[in-house]
C-alpha cells in the first residue's frame, strides 16, 4: 500500500504537481492511515498564522522589490565603485558586496542578476577583468548575500526550527549573527581571487576623487542607512524582527515612491501582486509541511533515522561530511524554499543528535543552497544568466567552476569551524 502511495506521490511531482499539493496529499493520506482527523491540517495553518515571526516575510519581501523595481541598484553601485574601485581587484569586491546586499534584501539571486548583472558584467570588462571571471563573477555573485539578513531563507529556517521544538532555541536574530561571519568569510575569499585575477599592468584601476564620492553619497543618502535601520534597530533592542520588517516596508516605500518617485502609484499595485504571489506560494509550502513535521514527530521518523545513522555513522566529522554532499545533491534538485520545508524537520533532530547546534546548521544549510545555485541540473543562477548574457550553458558553467571550488573551500570551514557561526550569538 505504501509503496503504491509512493509511486502515485512521484508520479504527480512528474506530471507538474504543485509542490503544496504533493506534501498535502503524502500528509493527509499518511494521517488517514493512522486513524488521524485530517482537521489536523487545518489546525496546523491556523497555527502557522498566529506566528508573529510570520509578518517579516511578506514586508521583507515586499521591501525587496521596491528596491528592485527603483534605481537603487545604479546607486548603489556608484558609490561602492566610488569607494572600493580605486583598489585592486576594487571592482570584483563592489561587485561581490552589492551582490550580496541586494540578495539579503530581495530574498532571490535571480532578480539580483537580472537587476545588477547588465551594469556590472560590462564594467568589470572594462575594467579589465577576463570575460570568463566577469561572468562567473556576476553568475556567483546572485546567491552569496542567503547569509545576511534579512534573508528570507534565514527567516524561513529559523520558522520551521522552532516548530520542531528540539530543546535548542533558535531565534531568527540569532540566525542573523550567526550568518555575518561566514557570510564575510565568503565574499573575502572571493575578493581575494578577484585581486588575483586584476593583479596584472593591463588592469585598469581609477582613481579615487572626491567630487564624485560626495556625489555618490549625496544620491544614496536615503538608501544608505537601510541596513543600520534593519540590524541596529533588532539587536539595539529597539525591534522585534517582525517590527523591524514592518519599519524597513515603510522607509523604502517613503524613499523609492514618496521622495525619488522612481516607483509610480499606477506600478505599486503590479511589484505588490508580484511579491505576495512568492509569499503565497512560501506560505501554503510551508504550512504543509509542518503538518508534515507533525506526522513525522508523531510517526517518530527522525529518531529512527538517526537510529540508523547512528549505526553507520558514529562520529560528527563524518556525519557533516556526508550532510554537505548530500545537501549539494539536494539543491541541484530543488529550490531553496522547497529544500528548507521539506528537508530540515528531518535533519536538524539528527543534527542535534550528534551535538551540532541548530544555528550552525543552518547556516550550513544555506551556504551549500548558495554552491547548489551554481550547479547543474538545475542551478537557478545557470539558467538565469544563460538567458540574461545570451550565453550557452557550458560556458557559464565552465566561468563558475573557480567559484564553486572557492565556495565549497568556504563552506568545509564553516562546517568544521563552528565557532565562525556561533561567537556572536555566545559573545
Amino acid at each position: 500500500m505504501l509503496i503504491v502511495i509512493g509511486i502515485l506521490l512521484i508520479t504527480m511531482v512528474l506530471l507538474g504537481a504543485p509542490l503544496f499539493a504533493v506534501i498535502a496529499a503524502s500528509v493527509m493520506v499518511n494521517f488517514a492511515l493512522d486513524g488521524v482527523d485530517l482537521t489536523v491540517v487545518i489546525i496546523e495553518v491556523y497555527r502557522l498564522a498566529e506566528m508573529p515571526i510570520l509578518l517579516a516575510i511578506p514586508l521583507f519581501t515586499f521591501a525587496g522589490y521596491l528596491l528592485a523595481e527603483s534605481n537603487a541598484p545604479k546607486r548603489l553601485v556608484r558609490i561602492t565603485n566610488v569607494f572600493f574601485g580605486w583598489m585592486p581587484g576594487g571592482l570584483a569586491m563592489v561587485a561581490l558586496v552589492i551582490c550580496a546586499m541586494f540578495t539579503a534584501f530581495t530574498g532571490a539571486s535571480g532578480v539580483t542578476i537580472v537587476a545588477l548583472g547588465g551594469m556590472l558584467y560590462p564594467a568589470l570588462k572594462q575594467a579589465g577583468y577576463p570575460e570568463r571571471f566577469s561572468l562567473g563573477l556576476v553568475t556567483t555573485s546572485g546567491s552569496i548575500g542567503l547569509l545576511f539578513a534579512p534573508s528570507l531563507p534565514l527567516i524561513l529556517y529559523g520558522v520551521v526550527a522552532q516548530q520542531l521544538n528540539i530543546g535548542v532555541p533558535v531565534s531568527i536574530s540569532d540566525l542573523f549573527l550567526a550568518g555575518i561571519l561566514p557570510g564575510l568569510l565568503i565574499i573575502g575569499m572571493l575578493s581575494v581571487y578577484g585581486l588575483w585575477q586584476n593583479r596584472g599592468p593591463q588592469a585598469g584601476h581609477q582613481p579615487f576623487n572626491w567630487r564624485e564620492a560626495l556625489a555618490s553619497v549625496r544620491e544614496a543618502m536615503w538608501e544608505l542607512p537601510l541596513p543600520f535601520i534593519v540590524l541596529g534597530g533588532i539587536y539595539s533592542g529597539y525591534f522585534a524582527v517582525s517590527e523591524a520588517a514592518a519599519v524597513t516596508a515603510i522607509y523604502v516605500f517613503i524613499v523609492e515612491v514618496l521622495i525619488h518617485r522612481e516607483i509610480t502609484w499606477t506600478n505599486l499595485p503590479k511589484i505588490m501582486r508580484e511579491s505576495m504571489v512568492l509569499v503565497g506560494a512560501i506560505l501554503i509550502v510551508l504550512s504543509m509541511s509542518l503538518a508534515s513535521t507533525n506526522y513525522l514527530l508523531d510517526a517518530e521518523i527522525p529518531a529512527r533515522l538517526f537510529s540508523f545513522i547512528r549505526s553507520h555513522v558514529d562520529n560528527a566529522f563524518t556525519f557533516l561530511l556526508l550532510l554537505n554532499i548530500f545537501l549539494l545533491m539536494l539543491g541541484m534538485m530543488l529550490d531553496i524554499f522547497s529544500a528548507l520545508v521539506i528537508v530540515v524537520p528531518l535533519i536538524l533532530p539528527i543534527a542535534v543528535g550528534y551535538g551540532i547546534h541548530p544555528v550552525h546548521l543552518g547556516i550550513i544549510f544555506l551556504a551549500n543552497m548558495e554552491i547548489a545555485y551554481l550547479m547543474p541540473p538545475m542551478g537557478m543562477n545557470l539558467f538565469i544568466s544563460m538567458f540574461r548574457f545570451d550565453r550557452p550553458m557550458l560556458e557559464i558553467f565552465r566561468a563558475v567552476l573557480p567559484f564553486v571550488a572557492i565556495l565549497l573551500t568556504a563552506v568545509l570551514i564553516i562546517t568544521y569551524w563552528p565557532a565562525l557561526s556561533l561567537v556572536l550569538i555566545k559573545g
